[in-house]
């Protein structure tokens, strides 16, 4: 299975992209169990955690037959090599730089790269990313989801990061979003497993409303 498939098959179990800002690698499994349980088939390490590619490396082991495990804040083709041998098979940006998403793709991974005008989203296409994240989206707004959905390849995906949470998250989807990715409101440092299953609750509520 491609990697844009098992993402697309991802989000129609649940719209979330987990983000674990922050999470250290001794307590990662604990917090990704409990997103699993919660649904969430797509987890993303930024790499400005502590040592990150501990982490995924850890959750590649332990739930990469089940999830699309990622890594966040990808911002050089050095980092791009690092994440792949750490097992992710989901490199996000917060911007489109070609050479990053080019080597994303030749080696089998998902590109996620970071977008905001139209312009940014036809090269992060033509760079060869199909699900691209807008970012930061609260800055846009939900209507320039539906003015870019209008002139954009009916197979450009795009996820809303920035600003989401469980009272908002579903008029993003609304839009014409994908998914979305979030952050502290599933997930910030210090977060007990307990508390991480009590935020995924929330927007699993909001999504059975």
């Amino acid at each position: 299975m491609s990697m844009l498939r098992q993402c697309l098959d991802a989000f129609t179990v649940s719209p979330i992209v987990a983000i674990l800002r922050g999470v250290r690698p001794d307590e990662v499994l604990a917090v990704a169990q409990t997103l699993v349980t919660a649904g969430i088939r797509v987890i993303e390490v930024p790499l400005n955690s502590p040592s990150p590619y501990e982490s995924i490396h850890r959750l590649s082991k332990a739930f990469g037959a089940d999830c699309l495990i990622g890594a966040g804040t990808v911002l050089t083709v050095a980092a791009v090599k690092e994440v792949s041998r750490a097992g992710a098979r989901l490199a996000v940006s917060p911007n489109v730089q070609q050479d990053v998403v080019e080597e994303v793709t030749r080696r089998g991974m998902l590109p996620m790269p970071g977008v905001a005008t139209a312009s940014e989203c036809m090269l992060a296409y033509h760079c060869g990313a199909r699900v691209q994240k807008l970012f930061p989206a609260q800055t846009y707004g939900t209507a320039h989801v539906e003015a870019l959905r209008a002139v954009l390849p009916s197979d450009t995906r795009l996820i809303a990061v920035g600003g989401v949470n469980a009272e908002n998250f579903t008029t993003w989807l609304d839009a014409g979003c994908s998914a979305v990715g979030i952050g502290a409101d599933l997930y910030k440092p210090g977060d007990s497993p307990a508390d991480v299953a009590e935020k995924a609750a929330r927007f699993n509520n909001h999504l059975m409303a």
